[in-house]
This record gives structure tokens, C-alpha cells and sequence, in this order.
């Protein structure tokens, strides 16, 4: 009975800090979702947001986090993989993720620098003869910027799926005969398709919504639902209309991760 007690309070602080930060915020979003910008009950909200603008920004929003996801998981799998191999494996991944710890805003600026008129690309691209290009401001520029971000959050999870593995499964196929894309395909890979769906959720997910990054790098040519969200909260000041593209993309969240969460299978 103490020890029942002792346990339900323990839970006093985590439920209060879900109450405060994550259903307050929802429930307040929810409400404003349906008022408009004179302050009016309405549902009109909702009806803008299935017309063609919204839809294509939608449709955007999944077209670049599909992307981003897709390259991320392009290069974040071999570079796994190679890591389990090496000798000093946790070191090296250690240095793939310390970047992960520097402020967003101070990489998007230091990728101004890199990708401007007078930067280190163009630079580059002087000395091999192409001579000076617009790379900043660019859907190129935006997804490079983004992989480069997120890259880190696909393959630690890829990474502990491939270090998990047990290492006689793999001995197993050799001896039967099974060639080296074989054993990827058949065994590797499907006792790790876990992380890779941990890796395209913790990257496809934060991707939908990204703002800032449109801004700085795309130069706004860029627009996703992250992108109106901040302009109808900020510039135009429709909280109403910020809030129902909030919804829709906290539901479209919610589907990703129940798509995508699966329970820990044992080898």
C-alpha cells in the first residue's frame, strides 16, 4: 500500500507537467481554432482550409519532409552500418552528434555563410571552373540545410537497431549460401526496420513543420504549413486561421506516429 502511494506520487510531477505543456496548449489551439480574426465563433476556418492554397501547401509541406526523409535515411543507413564495423564506433558517433547540440538559428547562419554570393560553395565552384552560382535561396539549399540537421536524429536510431543485431543471425546466412545483398535484404534490414521507422519519424515529423529554415535559407520560396502557421500568427495576426493549420497538423502527426510506432520485437 506505501509502496502504491509513494508510486502515485512520483506521478504528480509528470502529469502535471503533461496537463501544463501538452493538453493546456492543444486545448487552447482547438479553441482558437475556431474564431476569426474579429474574434467570431465560426467554422469558416476549417472550410479555407480544404480550398486549393492550403491543400497545395499541404501537399508541399509532405512533398520536402518526404524528401528530406527519403535522403536522410539514404545516408544515414551505410553510415550506420559502417559504424557498428569500426573499431572506435562510439566516438565516431558521438562526433556525428555533437553538431545536433548547436543552436538551429547559429547553423542556418553559418549555411548563409557557406552558401552565399562570396561563400566557401561558390568559391569551390570558381576554382573547379563552373564559376558562380544562386545557391542560397533555393529548394537545393533548403533540403541540403535540412538532411543536414536531421541527419543525426535518423541514424542514431539505425544505429542501435544495427548494433542490437545479433551478429550470429548474419553468420547463419553465410553458411547457408546467402550472398552479402541477400543477407541485407532478407535479415539485416527487417530486424532493423525498426529504427529505420524511429529514424523517418523523429525526421519526417519535425520536417512538416519547419519555419525558420524556409526563411533563412529558402528565402520564403519555400512555403510549408510550419510557414503559414507563422505568418498568420505573426504578421497577419489571424490566430484563428494559425490554429486550424495547427490542428490538422498535430492530427497528421498523431497518424504518422501510430503509422509508424510498432513494439519492441525480440530476436
Amino acid at each position: 500500500m506505501e509502496n502504491k502511494l509513494t508510486r502515485n506520487l512520483y506521478k504528480i510531477p509528470y502529469l502535471l507537467w503533461i496537463l501544463l505543456f501538452v493538453i493546456v496548449p492543444i486545448a487552447l489551439v482547438l479553441y482558437y481554432s475556431f474564431f476569426n480574426i474579429e474574434g467570431d465563433f465560426t467554422f469558416t476556418n476549417y472550410r479555407k482550409f480544404f480550398t486549393p492554397v492550403y491543400l497545395q501547401m499541404t501537399l508541399s509541406s509532405f512533398w520536402y519532409a518526404f524528401l528530406i526523409t527519403a535522403i536522410s535515411l539514404i545516408i544515414a543507413y551505410p553510415t550506420a552500418l559502417l559504424l557498428t564495423k569500426t573499431k572506435h564506433k562510439q566516438l565516431w558517433l558521438l562526433l556525428i552528434i555533437v553538431p545536433s547540440w548547436i543552436n538551429l538559428l547559429l547553423k542556418a547562419y553559418a549555411f548563409l555563410g557557406i552558401f552565399g554570393t562570396y561563400g566557401i560553395a561558390n568559391s569551390f565552384l570558381k576554382i573547379i571552373g563552373i564559376g558562380q552560382q544562386q545557391i542560397l535561396f533555393t529548394d537545393f539549399s533548403f533540403v541540403f540545410v535540412s538532411v543536414y540537421i536531421f541527419i543525426p536524429f535518423m541514424i542514431l536510431p539505425i544505429f542501435n537497431s544495427l548494433n542490437e543485431l545479433n551478429p550470429t543471425l548474419i553468420d547463419a546466412a553465410n553458411d547457408l549460401g546467402a550472398s552479402k545483398w541477400t543477407t541485407f535484404r532478407r535479415v539485416i534490414f527487417p530486424l532493423t526496420i525498426d529504427g529505420v521507422k524511429s529514424g523517418c519519424q523523429v525526421t519526417f515529423i519535425p520536417a512538416l513543420s519547419l519555419f525558420m529554415l524556409t526563411r533563412l535559407i529558402a528565402g520564403n520560396r519555400v512555403i510549408t504549413l510550419g510557414t503559414a502557421i507563422e505568418q498568420h500568427f505573426l504578421v497577419t495576426q489571424d490566430w484563428g486561421m494559425g490554429s486550424t493549420i495547427a490542428v490538422f497538423l498535430i492530427i497528421i502527426m498523431v497518424l504518422i506516429m501510430l503509422m509508424t510506432n510498432t513494439k519492441k520485437r525480440g530476436v
